[in-house]
């Protein structure tokens, strides 16, 4: 069984947390929600998903997750300016271990510092934003970049559901 983290914020995309996290729990996974505080419940942006947060991002330990996978929506755009999330998701990515973001979960990756160089996918909005930090951008529903994955829109949430599963 793996621990899978997922940063979540106010106006997360409700499918791209709701339908990863259940496949991952339905594959016999713990998922961890992570954000600014413990205890707080953070809204969807569709009002369909409430995500409470059972750990404050200044609490993880890169060391202790398997996974973490980043859904999209206004969330990313919100945490990327919290300090304790961007360390988080900078110093998970030392580990090596599966990385994955979806829709507008790339900014975070920007933010951290994790794109150049790498070859990405997102919303079409971010392109340029990962472009202009030194990132290769494809238009495809799943991309694999060694730990990196990143996918689209809610339409690639199957595929990508799927190709962090294979990387665990």
């Amino acid at each position: 069984m793996a621990r899978i983290g997922m940063p979540v914020g106010e106006g997360f995309e409700d499918s791209e947390f709701t339908v990863p996290k259940d496949g991952f729990e339905n594959a016999g996974h713990e998922v961890v929600v992570i954000g600014k505080r413990r205890g707080d419940a953070v809204e969807g942006k569709r009002g369909q998903a409430v995500a409470r947060i059972g750990v404050a991002a200044s609490n993880v330990d890169p060391g202790e997750l398997d996974a973490l996978v980043i859904p999209g929506g206004y969330s990313p755009d919100h945490l990327r300016t919290e300090p304790a999330v961007v360390e988080l998701v900078r110093r998970f990515a030392e580990t090596g271990r599966p990385l994955a973001a979806i829709c507008h979960g790339p900014q975070l990756l920007i933010e951290a510092g994790l794109v150049d160089g790498r070859t990405l996918t997102s919303w079409p909005s971010v392109r340029t934003d990962l472009i202009n930090a030194g990132a290769h951008w494809v238009d495809r529903s799943v991309v694999r970049d060694h730990n990196l994955i990143t996918s689209r829109k809610p339409d690639d949430l199957e595929a990508f559901t799927k190709a962090v599963l294979e990387q665990l």
